[in-house]
């Protein structure tokens, strides 16, 4: 009977040891990274217009960021953006601003607008992947990003305004 316990007992070892040699054997790995490309999104259309002279000095289509999700991501993880589209933030309140440019791959310039949608700030050409703060200079309920060089094309100042539609 002993001999049968011992025979028992060193089948099982050996099962046990098999086991674990082949469940700890490295598994090959899919180790290919899979790129995400998230779209551009028209939302909206809108117009830059001067304060001097009310003329349109820019049209651009819009991307609308309106909720948590949205305002947070930004265009985070973009490749490009054509000088036509923008993205703009709408905030339910106008409130001091800062933006930065984790996970931001294009230069941007971020304009900060009031209430009534005249330019308070600008910070041109912020740089891709910075976290420095960028602020507004006062209170915004809109942020509009462009390509960054795109204000100094424009020659926009404080004052001149946005007019935009939703589709």
């Amino acid at each position: 009977m002993k001999r049968y316990w011992l025979k028992l007992f060193a089948i099982s070892s050996f099962g046990i040891i098999c086991f674990l040699s082949v469940s700890c054997k490295e598994e090959k790995q899919n180790t290919s990274v899979k790129s995400v490309v998230i779209s551009f999104k028209k939302e909206g259309e809108l117009k830059i217009k001067k304060a001097t002279s009310d003329s349109i000095v820019s049209h651009l289509n819009i991307e609308i960021a309106d909720d948590d999700y949205s305002t947070q991501t930004g265009l985070m993880y973009r490749k490009s953006m054509k000088d036509n589209q923008a993205m703009l933030f709408v905030f339910p309140d106008s409130d001091y601003r800062s933006f930065y440019m984790k996970n931001t791959e294009i230069s941007l310039d971020i304009i900060y607008l009031s209430e009534e949608k005249r330019i308070v700030s600008i910070q041109k050409n912020a740089k891709p992947f910075d976290e420095t703060s960028l602020p507004s200079e006062a209170p915004a309920k809109y942020v509009l990003e462009v390509n960054a060089g795109l204000s100094d094309t424009w020659t926009l100042e404080k004052g001149d305004y946005i007019e935009f539609t939703n589709d």
